[in-house]
């Protein structure tokens, strides 16, 4: 009986298999490292700009690329501090624009600043393929992708078409936003992404004027999820009116005040 039921899963496994894209790597990048969240609003655009860029200052010899995969919200552009529409190749290959020595590109470049992105699914779906398979990424040792809240096409579209070599889970302490980051950990494990941990976000405010420490989320809720999902828990963040500010500005924490806690 053992042996038949594993000959069915196996069987079920083939079928489904087929259905599925082949991974292609994408021209030019060596890993790929998505940051992503269940619930939106968890600091998710703000945690991929500085770790793009964490990972370029912790070694000059990296190239590091940044794509927005949030199609109907892009941030990337204002957070970086780039405007304007990328060029084109001979080969009709977008170039990717470039600020802090951080490749980007974003649905952001190709649209007006204030103009919604009112499109069905499979619009979304094309635009997706076109920003990984029509960008002239040059040669990255990175390519850190800030993918769109929740666990839908798009994040099944870009874990099906590209090799990933991790995901990085973005959630606040907050009962709520733990409910979907154990989704995204969960989704990411069924289509064989490994997940290279959890970042703990606002985790803490600290006054500025009486330096009390007040935890608005909730306490280590991250660290409590971590711990029933077998994960690391990679960082640790504090709510604080610099990151937000820097972000906001266009000059994030990393590259503004890189000698600060945050």
């Amino acid at each position: 009986s053992g042996s038949r039921d594993e000959a069915l899963r196996d069987k079920r496994a083939r079928i489904l298999s087929r259905g599925l894209p082949k991974q292609k790597p994408i021209e030019g990048v060596k890993q790929v490292v998505v940051l992503a969240s269940g619930k939106g609003g968890v600091g998710k655009s703000t945690t991929a700009v500085n770790t793009a860029l964490a990972l370029a200052a912790n070694d000059s010899t990296k190239e590091v690329g940044l794509l927005d995969a949030d199609i109907y919200g892009p941030s990337i552009p204002k957070m970086m501090n780039l405007k304007g529409n990328p060029g084109l190749t001979p080969k009709n290959l977008m170039r990717p624009l470039k600020n802090y020595g951080i490749a980007c590109m974003s649905m952001g470049f190709l649209i007006e600043e204030t103009a919604p992105v009112v499109w069905r699914g499979l619009m979304v779906m094309s635009a997706v393929e076109k920003l990984l398979r029509q960008v002239d990424w040059g040669q990255l040792d990175y390519l850190v992708i800030d993918m769109p809240p929740g666990t839908g096409d798009v994040q099944l579209s870009v874990s099906q078409n590209i090799p990933i070599a991790g995901a990085v889970i973005i959630s606040t302490p907050q009962d709520v936003a733990l409910l979907d980051a154990r989704k995204g950990a969960e989704m990411f494990r069924k289509v064989h992404v490994p997940v290279l941990g959890l970042v703990q976000n606002m985790s803490v405010f600290q006054c500025p004027k009486c330096k009390h420490e007040t935890h608005i989320f909730g306490a280590d809720g991250v660290r409590d999820l971590a711990k029933t999902l077998g994960l690391d828990i990679l960082g640790d963040i504090p709510l604080h009116v610099n990151i937000r500010e820097t972000c906001d500005s266009g000059q994030p924490v990393v590259i503004s005040q890189p000698e600060s806690d945050a």
